[in-house]
């Protein structure tokens, strides 16, 4: 089974593709923006570097665990099928000793540099991704995105308490925008890959209910999200600054919502779902720039 193409590809590739570095990149921005806003000066040296550190060990670890378990659909995905255990470059044993690896050494840091709140939380997140997600809620209902989503929202939760030692308020909104954006994020990649999700039996929305009944869905969440996204303005969290951001970044993604809805553009779902990435990415980025230029509306004054 093994690639003979990607015979001479290096061995730390297929390790580093394991780990979803993509993926992982965009949770620790999150997470360095929740420590960012926990605090109205500078966060710690020691905690920035090797609490975000910890979170992506963790986070590397559960994506691991995630090839292992879908080793045997991602055969049948052309998005999947060249991933280190689909193609057998990597065997089962090497990959769960990875992420074995990865998630004790991550949970290690952040008991030692942040603190063991963190660590659970961490952990719970691993758990709610890799076992929960993965294992069950993927193969057995449409609406496994929607469920599984928290353990992916956590990050900026995470970032916030490695720093303060709390759940605040406050971080739970932040943990409450990913979780509203992950469905459209999600479906809309699910609408361009539909044929493949159907091929390895994955149950998602496109699948089950059609590509209409999930882009009417995907128009109902972005509504959502657009609301949730100003929860944090409403609450007094940032000011003007996040409000207009939060605005503009929300009506475009509306606009790709009615994009689908209408149909009338070839590969709106590839565009829409890449839209939503740029979309969670300045939003946290606009949240940083509000904090620290309208420092009387932010929460550590």
């Amino acid at each position: 089974m093994t690639n003979t193409a990607s015979s001479s590809r290096p061995l730390w590739k297929d390790y580093l593709e394991l780990t979803k570095p993509r993926v992982v990149a965009l949770m620790i921005l999150t997470s360095l923006i929740g420590m960012l806003l926990a605090v109205p000066g500078m966060v710690p040296l020691d905690v920035l570097i090797f609490g975000n550190l910890g979170i992506a060990l963790v986070a590397g670890s559960a994506a691991a665990v995630n090839h292992y378990v879908d080793r045997r659909i991602d055969v049948h995905m052309a998005r999947t099928q060249n991933r280190p255990l689909a193609t057998g470059r990597l065997s089962s044993a090497e990959a769960l000793g990875f992420a074995a690896v990865l998630g004790i050494i991550g949970t290690a840091i952040l008991v030692v540099f942040a603190n063991v709140l963190t660590a659970l939380l961490t952990i719970a997140a691993l758990v709610g991704y890799a076992v929960i997600y993965t294992l069950y809620l993927k193969r057995a209902t449409p609406q496994n995105i929607v469920i599984g989503g928290l353990a992916g929202a956590a990050p900026p939760l995470l970032g916030w308490v490695a720093v303060t030692g709390e759940v605040h308020p406050y971080s739970l909104l932040l943990v409450l925008i990913i979780f509203a954006w992950t469905p459209p994020h999600f479906w809309a990649l699910a609408v361009h890959r539909q044929e493949d999700y159907a091929k390895a039996e994955i149950p998602m929305l496109p699948v089950t209910h059609g590509e209409k009944y999930t882009v009417f869905n995907i128009l109902l969440y972005t509504l959502l999200l657009l609301v949730v996204s100003l929860l944090p303005y409403v609450f007094g969290m940032f000011g003007w600054i996040y409000l207009v951001g939060a605005l503009l970044l929300g009506s475009r993604f509306l606009y790709w919502a009615i994009v689908m809805i209408m149909g009338k553009k070839q590969g709106s779902g590839m565009k829409t779902f890449q839209y939503s990435i740029w979309y969670l990415m300045i939003l946290f980025v606009v949240m940083l720039t509000d904090h620290y230029l309208l420092p009387a509306t932010a929460m550590g004054s």
